[in-house]
């Protein structure tokens, strides 16, 4: 069961019905109330702002949630969910929200904090005997706090191979890699988002109560929630249902379609699919101090206190600052600033081909979920940040004008990116195929290389999506080109030979810029066997 409309959205349906005439009627009528005014401005500003960021951004399609004092003012689709049937989104369309997942694993933590069962700073061995890091001494001293708030030691993404794209690695196996993954970092020196400490986060949640992590997440939030379409698991999602978003990715100024599973080996660290129509009520539950719309406390006050205080610090741009922040940083589960005198807390997520953003603002009692089936994250920033201009009474600004060019431009870079060419040009020492074999890394474990015809195919032997062609670039370096481009990931293969001209080792790093940072490729070390 849903939320019932309350008399707010009542009275903000009932003006935004363009071209109605009022009926006749001789009872008195109130006079809205300043908040109720407020209420209806906000909600008109973030639907204009969504229609505009459609076209500005090339996005098929978005959903959007707000929240004000307790109660949803908009919920509300735009556009189609899939460019292939051309379906609307409406408020009940399930995306991917991919990394605010975190927030969700953080409440599950504070959840079992708050009764007991375990504490923030209790070691990650006393629940998970078998973890390890790639250095003795931070093994033992990782808590669970250090989990959540990325400041493990571990390098950007470090390891995200084990998970992205979708292997068929075990959550046992994935965690047993992190023993070999190289830390890049002091502990508890820097900020680096990982993702697989929230993954072991997960496990934790597992071990403690017996309950795996989608499940526990289901019983213990969505269920009270009434957040009854949100699943944890794309295979999760019930075969009846078909309002479910397809991302899309454009390339060379097209939008091509992309079905992924939504992260499906993420778990804890961004496996859910949610609507903006369940969203509402979680963003009424972070603002209410853990209580959910039906009065049921979730997580405590004190445990919220905890997720939203200022961990691990992110350094702050000149830009930043003359935009209102001087200070930000990483909670539990949460990246928390400062914005022109209040406290932002917020969360993206991405996959490939979907984004999402939510943000809060505690002071007014306001939150926000933007969703959308491609990746222009700058239409997401557009849409909240419009309204927070409203909700904070800021200075006008054109944010979809600025937002849309800054997409524009990096996507042009992306066009105009060539690989580039090497200093000397040299041969490979090898013939082509003394460079097949087996190659085995050992967090990752086995990829192959093996000749096809006269061709040279890599194959990460986990992961169905990384299969690709290699060519000559110098030497005894190779580019890998993904039999996928969309996933624009195209990376050097570089070959070490010992004295006897004979291979030892490869090492891998990607060739564009903005290749994402979950294909960690530069962490490989493939011995070959």
């Amino acid at each position: 069961m849903k939320t019932r409309i309350s008399l707010l959205s009542a009275v903000i349906s009932v003006a935004l019905l363009a071209g109605c005439s009022e009926p006749q009627t001789t009872t008195k009528k109130e006079p809205a109330t300043q908040s109720q005014q407020n209420a209806v401005a906000l909600d008109g500003k973030i639907r204009t702002t969504a229609q505009q960021t459609l076209e500005a951004f090339n996005i098929p399609g978005l959903a959007v949630v707000a929240v004000k004092d307790g109660e949803v003012i908009l919920a509300e689709g735009f556009g189609v969910r899939d460019i292939e049937s051309q379906a609307p989104v409406t408020k009940n369309t399930l995306f991917g929200i991919a990394s605010h997942t975190k927030a969700f694993t953080a409440a599950a933590i504070a959840h079992l904090v708050d009764q007991g069962k375990l504490d923030w700073d209790d070691k990650v061995t006393a629940y998970l005997p078998e973890f390890k890091l790639s250095d003795p001494e931070l093994t033992h001293r990782l808590t669970i706090r250090d989990l959540l708030s990325h400041r493990s030691g571990l390098g950007l993404g470090a390891g995200d191979l084990m998970i992205w794209p979708n292997t068929d690695k075990s959550v046992d196996e994935i965690i047993a890699g992190i023993a070999n993954v190289p830390i890049e970092h002091g502990f508890r020196a820097q900020f680096a988002y990982n993702n697989l400490m929230f993954l072991t986060a997960g496990e934790v949640v597992h071990r403690v109560t017996g309950v795996p992590y989608a499940e526990y997440i289901k019983q213990t939030f969505f269920e009270p929630l009434n957040m009854d379409e949100s699943v944890v698991g794309f295979s999760n999602i019930p075969a009846a249902n078909d309002n479910v978003a397809v991302g899309t990715i454009e390339k060379d100024g097209e939008l091509h379609r992309f079905p992924l599973d939504y992260l499906e080996d993420f778990g804890g660290a961004g496996a859910t699919a949610g609507s903006v129509d369940d969203m509402g009520h979680w963003l009424i539950t972070q603002l209410q101090h853990g209580k959910s719309p039906s009065g049921e406390q979730v997580f405590s006050p004190e445990s919220q206190h905890e997720m939203w205080q200022l961990i691990t610090p992110i350094g702050v741009s000149d830009k930043a600052a003359e935009q209102g922040t001087f200070f930000q940083g990483y909670g539990l589960g949460w990246f928390v600033k400062d914005y022109h005198g209040v406290k932002q807390v917020y969360h993206s997520g991405g996959i490939l081909g979907m984004l999402s953003l939510t943000t809060l603002i505690p002071e007014e009692n306001f939150g926000i979920t933007v969703v959308s089936n491609q990746q222009a994250f700058g239409g997401l920033t557009a849409i909240t940040q419009e309204a927070l201009e409203q909700v904070l009474n800021l200075p006008d600004q054109d944010w979809v004008a600025e937002q849309s060019e800054n997409y524009r431009q990096f996507m042009q870079r992306k066009t105009d990116f060539k690989i580039p060419k090497p200093d000397t040009e040299e041969d490979a020492t090898l013939a082509k195929q003394e460079y097949a074999g087996t190659y085995t890394d050992a967090w990752y474990g086995d990829i192959d290389i093996r000749m096809q015809g006269d061709e040279l195919r890599l194959d990460f032997t986990h992961t169905p999506m990384l299969k690709g062609t290699l060519t000559h670039y110098n030497g005894d370096t190779f580019i890998v080109h993904w039999d996928e481009p969309l996933l624009e990931a195209d990376a050097y293969v570089r070959f070490e030979l010992n004295e006897d001209d004979a291979i030892k080792q490869a090492t891998m790093e990607a060739v564009a810029p903005f290749t994402d940072f979950s294909f960690d490729f530069h962490n490989l070390t493939l011995v070959r066997q």
